[in-house]
């Protein structure tokens, strides 16, 4: 088995053979695969598409999942003993919680794969994600120039994590004192688009919204980048906020439908994670 707790354990290979997989879901090969197996999960109220497309995922594969909201993970009950008990029962484990520690420490009680569903600092599902259905729009998704406009924090690392993995060249822009280390960084956007291909976004606490007033994708913005750039921005956006509403309506978007990857994604990972 092999977890998935941080993209950076993984090679841009083994990155590869989980899109490879990914590509064979439709062809039915795959349709049992979690037969009488089940996934235990550990999700908020408030996960959406992330939840969705693992449950959806795993009933395409004939399995079945428990959910408990990630507080179940914070109460005294030693983790060692909840991974123990669980041993008898799970077959995989998907985990939406802030802390990535605990997600350490639960993998080395498991005896079963333990997937990182976002955490604090990262996304590696999501990223995976986006990697799979950029490389379906895109001549050469890896060629392309990627920027990312928003603050330091775990989708901003997500992208940085997967550059580095993957290699593709990556900026940010954003105000001053919200950088992430050891990336390009811009503090003009127009300046930042310029000669991009793939812009990405992350939504913003309502406390910072000010400080990145001048920082907004907009059509206009958008229109500095090179031929044929793509907005990604990372769901739930605000129109108003970190994008503009006529931005999300025009053909820079990448679409609702970017997101239908998930799918196959969530399940190429987990049947990845289960037989390696």
């Amino acid at each position: 088995m092999k977890n998935l707790i941080r993209l950076s354990d993984y090679s841009k290979k083994e990155i590869f053979d989980i899109f490879q997989i990914a590509d064979e879901i439709d062809s039915g090969r795959y349709r049992n695969f979690l037969s009488g197996k089940t996934a235990v999960m550990f999700f908020p109220t408030s996960s959406i598409r992330t939840r969705v497309s693992f449950e959806k995922g795993i009933s395409l594969l004939g399995g079945q999942t428990i959910i408990f909201p990630p507080e179940a993970l914070d109460k005294k009950e030693d983790i060692r003993d909840v991974a123990g008990y669980l041993n008898n029962w799970a077959d995989v484990l998907i985990i939406r919680h802030n802390d990535i520690h605990l997600l350490d420490k639960i993998s080395r009680y498991a005896h079963c794969p333990v997937i990182n569903a976002m955490t604090s600092v990262n996304h590696p599902c999501e990223m995976l994600s986006d990697m799979y259905a950029l490389s379906k729009i895109r001549n050469d998704f890896l060629n392309d120039n990627y920027l990312f406009c928003g603050m330091n924090g775990n989708i901003g690392l997500a992208w940085k994590e997967a550059s580095e993995v993957l290699g593709f060249s990556l900026s940010q822009c954003c105000p001053k004192g919200y950088e992430m280390e050891n990336v390009n960084t811009y503090n003009d956007i127009l300046t930042a688009v310029f000669g991009k291909d793939i812009i990405c976004t992350d939504s913003l606490p309502k406390k910072y919204l000010a400080d990145f007033r001048d920082y907004q994708i907009t059509t206009a913005v958008m229109q500095k980048a090179n031929k044929g750039a793509v907005l990604n921005p990372c769901p739930p956006f605000y129109r108003g906020e970190e994008v503009s509403d006529d931005v999300i309506d025009s053909s820079y978007f990448a679409g609702y439908s970017f997101k239908k990857y998930l799918l196959q994604i969530q399940q190429a990972i987990i049947i990845y994670s289960m037989t390696r």
